[in-house]
């Protein structure tokens, strides 16, 4: 397949942090919208962005937390959303309309890993249902007020998209649940969300990128048990990170904050990225790079059509 997935020469890499990456950047007047930009990657991605000047509303299903976690940050606002309630959703979203504020960078960010077998709303898998589908009706509720010309919106995936695509005969597994599939599947959903919505928004000047941040200990975590994590090869019995790949918070943060405000991707989209760059295509067996299947646009517009069925929510319908 002929795809845009090649290396641009960015000058970033692996150990880049978000600060670095916005060196010279001045984001001044623009608003971002992080979600769980309270913890994490999420957080050190609100305090990159609010350094470089950007106000940013940090959506929270524990506004409390958030705030916390947050108050010492200058232009940072926290709004309740819990990313499993379409409802939630749906209130978050009216909420910052009426407000009539255009926002320049939303960033997907909030998600839930390997967690135990869990259901929400009418019986949705968790992890498609919050990484996936909350962030699909959040960004189409959200696109009137996404600035055209200069809307960037980045979904982070991960590189564990590669322990699934798409299952389209159980999407929801009714069939037997598995938490790695189940991540990988959410997380390739992630990649195709990203792909679809630039095919659609482009025209309009919103473009979307999808990532991965690469291995980072954070409470991300918080569903494996630590005998997992050694087992892994991870962490020691002590709990310190083993493998040298793993990033600091900041070089974690640094490849969405790369995505949603550099110049190098101006008039680009739609594309996976990692380590501050554009990711290349890559095979079975590899541990970088993006898979076919999570770029494929014939998916992209499958998945954005079961999404919108789900949801009921579909920015790009055709008027009647």
């Amino acid at each position: 397949m002929t795809t845009p997935q090649h290396k641009i020469g960015s000058g970033f890499g692996a150990r880049s942090t978000a600060d670095d990456v916005l060196q010279g950047i001045d984001l001044s007047g623009k608003l971002a919208i992080v979600t769980g930009g309270y913890s994490g990657l999420g957080l050190e991605t609100t305090r990159a962005l609010a350094r470089a000047g950007a106000r940013v509303i940090v959506p929270a299903r524990r506004p409390g937390i958030a705030r916390e976690a947050v108050g010492d940050i200058d232009g940072v606002e926290v709004e309740e959303l819990d990313l499993a309630d379409l409802e939630s959703v749906r209130r978050f979203a009216e909420r910052f309309l009426a407000t009539g504020r255009s926002v320049e960078i939303v960033i997907a960010n909030a998600g839930i890993m390997a967690c135990p077998e869990t259901r929400v709303g009418p019986g949705w898998e968790a992890q498609f249902a919050t990484n996936h589908l909350g962030h699909y009706a959040l960004v189409n509720r959200l696109l009137p007020a996404i600035a055209p010309g200069q809307g960037r919106v980045v979904s982070v995936s991960s590189g564990g998209h590669r322990h699934s695509g798409i299952r389209w005969d159980d999407v929801q597994f009714e069939r037997g649940y598995d938490k790695w599939l189940a991540y990988g599947q959410a997380k390739t959903a992630n990649i195709l969300f990203a792909v679809h919505l630039d095919t659609l928004g482009k025209d309009a000047g919103v473009r979307a990128f999808s990532l991965h941040p690469g291995a980072i200990l954070t409470p991300l975590q918080r569903h494996l048990p630590k005998e997992e994590m050694v087992a892994a090869g991870w962490i020691d019995e002590a709990g310190n990170p083993l493998d040298p790949s793993f990033k600091t918070p900041e070089q974690g943060a640094a490849t969405q904050v790369w995505a949603a405000t550099s110049p190098q991707l101006a008039d680009m989209g739609g594309v996976y990225c990692e380590d501050c760059e554009i990711a290349e295509l890559t095979g079975e067996n590899a541990r970088a790079g993006v898979r076919d299947y999570a770029i494929d646009p014939e998916q992209a517009a499958r998945l954005w059509q079961l999404s919108a069925d789900l949801t009921g929510v579909n920015a790009f319908t055709p008027p009647h």
